[in-house]
C-alpha cells in the first residue's frame, strides 16, 4: 500500500462498530441486565437472527485459515468444504425450535443452565462449563492470531506502525514470554484485543448481534468484489485454469546465502533471492549475516518450481545476494507435477496419498454439517429467536448465503495463486496480501481497507460470540449458581463485564505465542466442542429417558476420544477424528443411561408433557 487510504476505510469501519456497541449499551436500559446481556431478550428477527448465525459460523478460518488452504491446494477444497452448504439445515433445523421451546420453558440464558434445568442435575451444567471455557479459549487464540495477521497486512506501509515495531523489538527482547514473537504480530495483535475486547464488555449480546448483521454483509460485499477484481487481473476463469495447468508445487528447504563481506545484518523473512543455478527462492525466516562475513547462517527457505513464476518473480530478487541450497524437500504428492493443483485429490507436502481422499472428503462432509450444530456459540442463536417462521426463512437464507461466500472464496484463491507467489511461507496472510494485490491491480488501493474489513469481521464476529459463551457459563452456570445464587444485578452486572474482559485478556496472552497454522487449531476447536455437545444435547432436548450421569457420560466420552485422537495423530480408516468422537460420545451415553435411573415422572412431563409443548409453540 502506497497511501494511508487503505487505513482510513478500515478505520471508518471500526467507528461504526464502536456506535453499534455504544447504541446497543444504550438500548440495554431499562431491561433485565443479565438476559439483555447475554441473550437479547430472545428478541432475534429473520435478518438479525440468519447474518448472526452465518458470521459466528464464519469465523476466522473462512476468510484466513480456508483461503490459505484453497491456495496450498487448489480446486479439491470445493470438496472439502461442500458439506457446509446444508450446515444451515443440520445446524439450524436439527435443534433449533427445540432447544428455542426448552430454553423458554426453563428460562434458561446459557447452554449449560439448558442442561442442568432439563436434567435437573448442576453436574451436568459444571462439566458442560469447563468444556465450554477450555474449547472456546482455543478457539479464541486462533481467532486472535487471525486478527492479527490481517492488521499487519494493512498497517505495514504505514511509517507511524513501522516505528513502533522498531520501538517493540527493543522492548520485547528481554521478556521471556515474547522475546521469540515477531514485533509486528505482537503490535497488531494488541491493537485487536484492545478493540473487539471493549466493544464486546461494553455492548453485550445486542452489540454482538447487531456488529454480526453489519459485518455478514461486508463479508458478502468483500467476497463479490474480490471475485470481480481477481477475474479482471487473471484473465478469466478459463485462462487462470490455463495457468494452474502449468503450475507445480514449490519445494521446501534450507540455504545459505552469499554476499560481498560488509557489517552485521538481517534479510526480512519474505525476501527473494536469485540462486546460483538460476533458481529463485523466498526466505520463510530471517536471513542473518555476522561482520565481515560473507555468507549468511543457514536459513529456511521456498524454492518456486514453476518456470513462468520464476521469470515473473525474478525482478524481486535481492540484488548482490546468491542463495546456494543446501537442502530440499519436495512434496510427498504432487511435486513436479503439473496440473495437481486442478485435481483430486490435490498436492500435499506430507501424504503420498495427496490432501483429500475420499473418505476424508466424506468425513469432513459429516464435521462441517453436524460440527456446526453442536458449537455452543451458534446454539445461543437459537435461544434467541422469535417464532418458527423466524428459524424457517433464516435456514433457507443462510444457505444461500454460505453457498456464495464458500464457492466464492474457492473461486477467488484458485485464480489468486497465479498471482501470487511464494505465499506457503506464511500462508494465514494469503487472504491480505491477495486483497492487497488485487486493490493496487485496479488503481483503487483505498478498496484494500474494505476487502479486509471482510476477514475483520470474520474475524470479531467469532471472537465477540465466543467470548459471551464462555462469560455467561462462569457467571451465570458458576457464580449464580454455587457461589452466590442471591447476587444482585448491579453485583452481576459487574461481575459479566469483568469475566468477559478477564477472558479476553487471557486469550490475548496466549496469542503471544500462536499455533503455527490456523485452520488445524480451528478444526480441533470446533471438533472438540461438537464431540462434546452434539450427541448429549440432541440427547437431552429429545429423549425422554435421558439423565443427567448418561449426559455427563457423552460430552466426557466424545472429548477424551477427541483429544486422544489428536494427541496421537490418528484418523482410522481414512476418516476425520469427529466420526469417531461421535460414536465415543454416543457408546458412553447409551451405557451409562440405560445403567442409571431413569429422571421423574414431573421433569419427563415438564418438558415432553403436551400443556408444555403447547405452551411453548404459543412462544413460538
Amino acid at each position: 500500500m502506497q497511501n494511508a487510504a487503505p487505513l482510513v476505510s478500515f478505520l471508518v469501519y471500526l467507528l461504526v462498530v464502536g456506535l453499534l456497541a455504544w447504541l446497543s449499551a444504550r438500548g440495554r436500559q431499562g431491561n433485565g441486565f443479565v438476559s439483555e446481556y447475554f441473550l437479547g431478550n430472545r428478541s432475534l428477527g429473520v435478518c438479525a437472527l440468519a447474518l448472526t448465525f452465518a458470521a459466528t459460523a464464519a469465523s476466522g478460518g473462512t476468510f484466513v485459515g480456508f483461503p490459505a488452504l484453497v491456495y496450498s491446494h487448489g480446486w479439491v477444497l470445493a470438496l472439502w468444504i461442500a458439506g457446509y452448504m446444508v450446515v444451515p439445515i443440520v445446524g439450524m433445523g436439527l435443534l433449533g425450535k427445540r432447544l428455542n421451546q426448552v430454553s423458554q420453558i426453563s428460562q434458561a440464558l446459557t447452554l449449560p443452565e439448558v442442561l442442568t434445568k432439563r436434567l435437573n442435575s448442576p453436574a451436568v451444567g459444571g462439566v458442560a462449563t469447563l468444556l465450554i471455557v477450555f474449547f472456546m479459549f482455543c478457539y479464541l487464540i486462533a481467532q486472535f492470531k487471525a486478527g492479527s495477521k490481517i492488521l499487519s497486512t494493512l498497517l505495514w506501509d504505514v511509517p507511524a506502525y513501522q516505528s513502533a515495531v522498531t520501538w517493540l523489538l527493543v522492548v520485547k527482547a528481554p521478556i521471556p514470554w515474547v522475546a521469540g514473537a515477531e514485533a509486528d504480530y505482537l503490535l497488531c495483535l494488541t491493537l485487536f484485543a484492545v478493540v473487539v475486547i471493549a466493544y464486546v464488555v461494553y455492548g453485550g449480546f445486542r452489540a454482538v448481534v447487531w456488529t454480526d448483521v453489519m459485518q455478514g454483509i461486508i463479508m458478502m460485499l468483500g467476497v463479490a468484489i474480490m471475485l470481480v477484481l481477481v477475474l479482471q487481473q487473471t484473465g478469466g476463469l478459463t485462462k487462470a485454469n490455463e495457468r494452474l495447468a502449468t503450475m507445480t508445487p514449490p519445494n521446501h528447504g534450507t540455504a545459505i546465502v552469499k554476499r560481498d563481506r560488509g557489517e552485521s545484518e538481517t534479510l526480512p523473512k519474505g525476501t527473494w533471492v536469485s540462486t546460483a543455478t538460476g533458481g529463485l527462492i523466498r526466505l520463510a525466516d530471517p536471513c542473518l549475516f555476522e561482520a565481515g562475513s560473507s555468507d549468511s547462517q543457514p536459513v529456511d527457505i521456498l524454492e518456486i518450481t514453476t518456470l513462468w513464476e520464476i521469470e515473473r518473480e525474478r525482478a524481486r530478487a535481492i540484488a548482490g545476494y546468491v542463495g546456494t541450497l543446501t537442502e530440499v524437500r519436495p512434496y510427498a504428492h504432487g511435486s513436479n507435477e503439473p496440473g495437481v493443483y486442478l485435481t483430486a485429490p490435490g498436492p500435499d507436502e506430507e501424504s503420498e496419498l495427496g490432501y483429500l481422499t475420499l473418505t476424508l472428503a466424506f468425513s469432513f462432509f459429516v464435521f462441517w454439517a453436524f460440527g456446526t450444530a453442536g458449537q455452543p456459540g451458534n446454539m445461543v442463536r437459537l435461544m434467541a429467536f422469535r417464532e418458527t417462521k423466524t428459524l424457517r426463512v433464516a435456514i433457507v437464507t443462510v444457505s444461500v448465503y454460505f453457498s456464495f461466500i464458500y464457492f466464492t472464496l474457492v473461486v477467488i484463491f484458485c485464480c489468486g495463486r497465479t498471482l501470487l507467489s511464494g505465499m506457503e511461507i506464511d500462508l494465514d496472510r494469503t487472504m491480505p496480501e491477495l486483497a492487497t494485490v488485487l486493490t493496487a491491480g485496479a488503481g483503487m488501493p483505498w478498496l484494500a481497507g474494505l476487502l479486509l474489513a471482510a476477514p475483520f469481521a470474520a474475524v470479531m464476529s467469532s471472537v465477540d460470540s465466543f467470548l459471551l459463551v464462555a462469560s455467561s457459563s462462569l457467571v451465570r452456570d458458576v457464580y449464580q449458581r454455587f457461589i452466590r445464587p442471591d447476587a444482585s444485578e448491579s453485583r452481576v452486572k459487574r461481575l459479566s463485564y469483568a469475566s468477559t474482559a478477564l477472558i479476553g485478556v487471557a486469550a490475548f496472552l496466549a496469542s503471544m505465542r500462536p499455533p503455527d497454522t490456523l485452520q488445524d487449531v480451528i478444526v480441533f476447536a470446533s471438533g472438540g466442542v461438537g464431540a462434546a455437545f452434539l450427541v448429549p444435547m440432541s440427547v437431552a432436548l429429545f429423549w425422554k429417558r435421558a439423565n443427567g450421569a448418561g449426559i455427563i457420560a457423552g460430552m466426557v466420552g466424545g472429548t477424551i476420544t477427541h483429544l486422544v485422537l489428536h494427541a496421537k495423530d490418528l484418523s482410522p480408516f481414512g476418516l476425520n477424528p469427529f466420526v469417531w468422537d461421535q460414536l465415543g460420545s454416543i457408546v458412553a451415553l447409551l451405557v451409562v443411561t440405560l445403567l442409571t435411573r431413569a429422571p421423574e415422572n414431573d421433569l419427563v412431563e415438564k418438558y415432553f408433557g403436551k400443556q408444555a409443548v403447547a405452551g411453548s409453540d404459543e412462544k413460538l
